[in-house]
């Protein structure tokens, strides 16, 4: 697949490659020390800083990759829906709540000017990661971004966001997201990143029928038009609170990793998943707040099963069920991607 670079040990074996989701965040001292003189817009679209924030989880844990620091909602952002931060958790000053608001939208900015703060960001680390590290950009994907758009955030029933797929609100915005969001992936590519991540996070709110008529179409257009500008770039698509009957419908050979929440059985995962993609995932977030001898033995028990349930551990990549949590001890995320490093060798 060329993603990772394959790690092998003295007597030959291979090591599981690691890395988490919001690895360079609010946990993390060096995060904390460069947000004391800036504020989380500027450390997004300040490409040295982005580039200096994402080399963070690096240099002080080891991960395999290194993920752009961003944020998923920016295409809401270019296309008007007044995008602050000044609050703390995200706001937006416009939500799309009857198929007229649609109408009004407009880009402030062609989409491949806007996006070059991240394209920026991603040639710094390009030239400054070493050479064995993996290279990610991310997108929100378009079911989550619609919701956010809906909802002003992924809190809630999502009710509003779901009237929408019945009012021709969703096609309609559909209709203006897919181009932005596309752009910004290539954008990204041509910044330098090994893959796009493409994350869904509220993609699990939906029935599994909604989810197929609705999501997965979306999924599939983005994938399958950015791999006609970048066969080589690899895309990465992780799911929040679905189930295997879920992953079993995407179908998609534009789509070289799934990513997956702590709720689903990896070990099935990957006995029923892995001959088409590779699975990442899925340690319980939560559980890197346990006192260390308890959270080893989680991952002792995690190793232990996938072996009994002989998985193949070349279509895996070891992480998180979800992102690094607020005030996780950076202890436990340096000893667990060491113990990964260690002892999840095949």
């Amino acid at each position: 697949m060329g993603l990772f670079v394959s790690r092998k040990t003295n007597n030959g074996k291979t090591q599981v490659p690691v890395w988490f989701m919001r690895q360079a965040g609010r946990y993390h001292n060096h995060y904390q020390n460069i947000k004391q003189n800036s504020n989380f817009n500027t450390m997004c679209k300040d490409p040295i800083l982005a580039c200096e924030i994402t080399h963070g989880p690096i240099a002080d844990f080891n991960f395999d990759a290194a993920i752009l620091f961003s944020d998923l909602l920016f295409p809401l952002e270019n296309l008007n829906f007044g995008l602050s931060y000044k609050s703390g958790p995200p706001t937006l000053e416009r939500r799309i709540r009857k198929p007229s608001d649609i109408t009004q939208l407009k880009s402030l900015r062609p989409a491949n000017d806007f996006y070059q703060f991240q394209k920026e960001a991603l040639s710094l680390l390009k030239e400054s990661l070493p050479v064995d590290k993996t290279l990610l950009g991310f997108i929100g994907a378009p079911f989550t971004l619609y919701a956010y758009a809906c909802e002003g955030s992924h809190a809630g029933n999502l009710t509003n966001s779901k009237l929408g797929l019945f009012d021709n609100r969703f096609e309609s915005f559909m209709e203006v997201l897919i181009p932005e969001l596309l752009t910004n992936m290539f954008v990204q590519a041509e910044g330098g990143a090994d893959a796009i991540c493409l994350f869904d996070t509220a993609a699990g709110e939906l029935t599994l029928d909604d989810y197929k008529d609705f999501a997965l179409p979306k999924i599939k257009i983005l994938t399958k038009e950015f791999k006609k500008k970048f066969p080589e770039t690899k895309i990465i698509y992780y799911s929040k609170h679905t189930n295997l009957s879920y992953l079993q419908e995407i179908e998609d050979e534009n789509i070289d990793v799934l990513g997956i929440d702590w709720r689903i059985n990896l070990s099935e995962a990957l006995n029923l998943l892995s001959k088409d993609y590779y699975i990442q995932g899925n340690l319980d977030p939560s559980y890197l707040h346990l006192p260390w001898k308890n959270l080893k033995l989680k991952l002792e028990l995690q190793w232990q099963t996938l072996t009994s349930a002989n998985v193949d551990f070349s279509k895996w990549i070891s992480g998180l069920g979800h992102g690094v949590l607020q005030h996780t001890p950076e202890s436990n995320v340096k000893n667990t991607v060491k113990y990964i490093q260690e002892n999840y060798i095949y």
